[in-house]
């Protein structure tokens, strides 16, 4: 684990979680759910670069985007710079709308099952896709 980033696991090893993720986390699942982080990539980031009067500022480990329409919007940096994270909170509540398709573009998810996420958005019931048995 390093001091900014998250641990990887070796295959067949259990992943380890930083302590401050852990906490964050724990309010999450305790109803916080706005807290929640999303990750993207950090070219994300080009667009407001460009922008005239759009300023994107970082220290080590956060940044924040201020906007010259007027609004801000505060991210986490990972080690490496690839990516940025964002409270679910943040970006529906202060992303302009205009602004969204974009960020979305440029989301970054660990592998999903496609088949639940499905379930889940839309349909709201089992689908089939195998037999059901013991885990």
């Amino acid at each position: 684990m390093s001091e900014h980033g998250g641990a990887q696991a070796a295959v067949g090893e259990q992943p380890t979680t930083q302590p401050q993720v852990a906490l964050l986390y724990r309010k999450v699942l305790n109803g916080d759910a706005g807290l929640a982080q999303v990750w993207f990539t950090s070219n994300v980031l080009d667009r407001y670069r460009e922008q005239s009067g759009t300023r994107v500022l970082r220290t080590n480990s956060a940044g924040r985007i201020r906007s010259s329409g007027g609004w801000t919007l505060d991210f986490g940096i990972s080690e490496d710079d690839r990516l940025i994270h964002a409270s679910a909170a943040d970006l529906t509540q202060r992303l302009p709308p205009t602004d969204k398709q974009h960020w979305l573009t440029h989301v970054v998810t660990p592998a999903a099952s496609g088949t639940f996420l499905v379930m889940r958005v839309g349909a709201g019931h089992c689908m089939d896709d195998g037999d059901v048995r013991d885990w």
